[in-house]
């Protein structure tokens, strides 16, 4: 443990919140109240927070909306990117107004802010006036930072009772209203669904259709080009190939209505959608097998993407993965390794963001969890510390028909070690590792 993290650990909690709260209020006067003069739309979940939000940013711009957000994936101010290299879901109070004050200042009408459980506890969001509160889904994650999974699904649920705490908005003579927004197919929909706001949306795969319930179809034509998605019986065609892009674009279409679009404008634009950099990203330098590069960095967003890959591979599936340090989820790291033998054939293991922590003890604790579920060491599971060096040794042993599964990072610019963080693109060493093997680009 860093001495900076010893001595917080000495500061009782209450004090520590209260410090918290009072930044967070500090933050939203210095910038001059910018959520103020924007629609807020605030997107929590365990997982597709940045993809829903970036969905959702893709879908207002088209219909004419100035757009700016805030994700994990990288910050947007009305169409111009900012990468974000915090390695923070949810930026500090001060980076956040400042944010916020930036799209106001670049025209922005509505602003789409990543909120993270974390975020929350921490009260980032307090100096924050949400018009719309969205919950993607929740599953177990961040349960030793939380505390336990109550407190965990308690933390996302502050969201939802912030939105009604402060007033309503009134832009351009309109009176702006506070909407619950919420995927139905989650088993923890009751409970977010039963906070006061003036309209409560539902949407998902199942159920009866209904102004207030977006229920979606998927009518599956070509894997590698999109599908058919109906919504209440409006249908688009989705350049989308992945299942959970299908549920993100849907979460994104509920979004565009809780702000006031209407659902057949909505689903015309989602026709125009395109998939988020480093979520189910294929990378194509002509070689004879499959690369994608995702996120995915735990095991129910690992399972997601499996079932997304089955239809479209015809071979055996390699996979590079690892786990986050600094005390994150300890617990999760074999149980990625489980995940990962289950459901592929060769495991690479490797390094990601150890931070402060022995990458090492890291790599051994996933590489643990496959060994003890049928993984053998040089044949099937092999535990690398480079993770240049993994990505190499997945390109070599791929074969025609193969998919190598790049996980855990996506398109995330830096990777955090001790000392700092350092510059790291998994897309980039992708496509070095395939020219390494003989393969140029497209």
């Amino acid at each position: 443990m860093s001495l900076l993290r010893s001595l917080k650990s000495l500061v009782p909690a209450p004090m520590v919140a209260r410090y918290h709260h009072a930044l967070a209020g500090i933050a939203e006067v210095v910038y001059r109240h910018p959520s103020s003069e924007m629609i807020v739309i605030g997107v929590t979940g365990t997982n597709g927070k940045s993809s829903t939000v970036n969905f959702l940013a893709q879908i207002l711009t088209t219909l004419g909306y100035t757009v700016g957000y805030t994700s994990t994936a990288g910050f947007n101010i009305a169409g111009k990117d900012v990468v974000n290299a915090m390695k923070m879901t949810m930026p500090g109070r001060f980076t956040l107004q400042r944010l916020l004050r930036s799209m106001v200042n670049a025209g922005c009408t509505v602003a789409i802010v990543e909120t993270s459980s974390q975020g929350l506890i921490q009260h980032r969001h307090v100096g924050v006036n949400y018009d719309v509160a969205m919950l993607t889904n929740l599953t177990p994650e961040h349960i030793e930072a939380h505390g336990g999974f109550e407190n965990y699904k308690k933390a996302k649920g502050i969201l939802f009772k912030h939105l009604t705490a402060r007033p309503k908005k009134t832009i351009g003579g309109k009176v702006i209203p506070k909407v619950n927004v919420v995927n139905a197919d989650d088993e923890h929909a009751a409970y977010y669904g039963s906070f006061r706001a003036d309209r409560h949306i539902a949407f998902g795969m199942n159920g009866t259709p209904s102004a207030d319930r977006l229920v979606a179809y998927v009518e599956r034509h070509d894997r590698q080009r999109g599908v058919t998605l109906s919504v209440n019986g409006v249908e688009t065609s989705l350049a989308l190939v992945a299942d959970f892009e299908h549920k993100n674009a849907l979460a994104a279409i509920a979004g565009a209505v809780a702000i006031g679009a209407s659902l057949k404008d909505a689903m015309r634009a989602a026709g125009t959608l395109h998939s988020v950099p480093g979520r189910f990203e294929m990378i194509d330098c002509g070689q004879p097998f499959m690369v994608v590069v995702d996120y995915a960095y735990e095991p129910f967003a690992l399972l997601a993407l499996y079932r997304s890959l089955a239809p479209m591979k015809s071979g055996r599936v390699i996979g590079i993965h690892g786990s986050a340090g600094g005390g994150r989820d300890v617990a999760r790291r074999t149980e990625i390794g489980r995940v990962a033998a289950q459901n592929e054939d060769i495991v690479l293991v490797t390094n990601e963001d150890p931070y402060d922590e022995d990458p090492r003890a890291i790599i051994d604790a996933v590489a643990a969890g496959a060994r003890a579920h049928g993984k053998v060491d040089g044949q099937t599971l092999f535990a690398i510390d480079d993770r240049r060096e993994a990505i190499a040794k997945a390109i070599h042993l791929a074969k025609a028909g193969d998919v190598v599964l790049v996980t855990g990072k996506g398109s995330e610019p830096v990777m955090a070690v001790a000392g700092g963080k350092i510059p790291w693109d998994d897309r980039e060493e992708v496509r070095n590792a395939l020219a390494n093997a003989g393969y140029s680009a497209l």
